[in-house]
C-alpha cells in the first residue's frame, strides 16, 4: 500500500525519537532495530529523568519482558506522564498469561493510561481478553487464525486502543477495521526479541501516522525485512544480524513488491 511507503520515508525524514522502558534481554536489539530504520531510540528508565525524557520523545514504548518492583514503578510512572502529555504509548504485555505479576501489570496499564496501541501475540492477548490462554514463559499459545482475528477485534473495543495481534499472520484492529498481515518468516521465532522489535519499530510509525496504519506499517516492513533476511541467512545468528541489515535497507520498491497485507470482515 502506498501509504505504507509514504511513512516509511516520512519516518526518515522526521529520525523520531522512541523512549523505551524494556526488558534487559532486548534493549540493545531494540535499539539497533530503530536505528536501522531511520529512528532515534532511547533506553531510559531511572524514575527521576522520565519527565525530563518524555517531554522531548515522539512516543513511548513499554516492554514487561523483566519485571520487578523498580520497574513497575517506573513504567506506571511513564505511562502517567505520557499519558498527561498526550504522547502516543505501545504496550507490549511480554509474558500476560504465564504469572499472574505479568497478567495483573498489563490490565493496570490498560486500565490506568491511554494505551495508543496493545501488541502481544496470541497467548498474551487472549489471557489479557480473560480467556485464560496459556504462555510458556513469553512464547505464543497455539495459534488459531480465525481466533487471532477475533481477539484483534475484541481487545481493541474492550481496552480502547489498536490492538496487533502477532502469529503466523498477524492481525490490526481499531474496534471496526481489521487488517491481515501475512508477511514474515517462521525463523522470527528462533531468535529472542523480534516481537520486542516490532513493538519498538511501532512506536516510530506512530510518531508520524495514525496508530492502525502505524501498526500495520511496522509489521509489513518488519515481515518484509525478515523474508529478506532468511534469503540471505538460513540460521539464528546470522538471520538476526540480517534483520538489521534489511530494515535499513528497506525501500518503497520492496515494499510495493513484497507486502501481504489485506483488509478483512470483522
Amino acid at each position: 500500500m502506498e501509504w505504507i511507503c509514504k511513512n516509511l520515508e516520512k519516518l526518515r525524514e522526521k529520525r523520531p525519537l522512541v523512549q523505551n522502558i524494556t526488558n534487559f534481554v532486548v534493549m540493545n536489539t531494540t535499539a539497533n532495530a530503530l536505528l536501522a530504520i531511520g529512528a532515534s531510540p532511547v533506553m531510559a528508565h531511572a524514575r527521576d529523568e522520565l519527565e525530563d525524557m518524555i517531554k522531548i520523545a515522539d512516543a513511548l514504548v513499554v516492554n514487561i519482558g523483566t519485571l520487578d518492583e523498580h520497574w513497575i514503578a517506573s513504567i506506571e510512572k511513564a505511562v502517567e506522564i505520557a499519558s498527561e502529555l498526550g504522547k502516543p504509548i505501545i504496550l507490549d504485555p511480554v509474558g500476560a498469561g504465564a504469572t499472574r505479576l505479568r497478567t495483573k501489570t498489563s490490565l493496570k496499564l490498560l486500565d490506568m493510561g491511554d494505551i495508543t496501541i496493545l501488541r502481544g501475540n496470541f497467548g498474551e492477548i487472549k489471557a489479557l481478553l480473560g480467556e485464560h490462554g496459556k504462555t510458556r514463559g513469553v512464547d505464543s499459545a497455539a495459534y488459531d487464525m480465525e481466533e487471532a482475528k477475533k481477539l484483534a477485534l475484541e481487545a481493541s473495543k474492550e481496552f480502547n486502543t489498536v490492538a496487533a495481534v502477532t502469529g503466523a499472520v498477524d492481525y490490526v484492529s481499531n474496534g471496526r477495521d481489521i487488517y491481515a498481515v501475512e508477511n514474515g518468516h517462521k525463523m522470527l521465532g528462533r531468535v529472542t526479541g523480534t516481537g520486542c522489535m516490532v513493538t519498538s519499530l511501532t512506536g516510530a510509525f506512530v510518531a508520524i501516522d495514525e496508530p492502525l496504519r502505524a501498526a500495520v506499517s511496522a509489521l509489513v516492513i518488519f515481515g518484509i525485512a525478515a523474508e529478506k533476511a532468511y534469503e540471505e541467512a538460513k540460521y539464528p545468528g546470522s538471520f538476526h544480524v540480517k534483520l538489521y541489515d534489511w530494515l535499513y535497507r528497506m525501500d518503497c520498491e520492496l515494499i510495493k513488491e513484497r507486502a501481504k497485507v489485506r483488509r478483512v470482515e470483522p
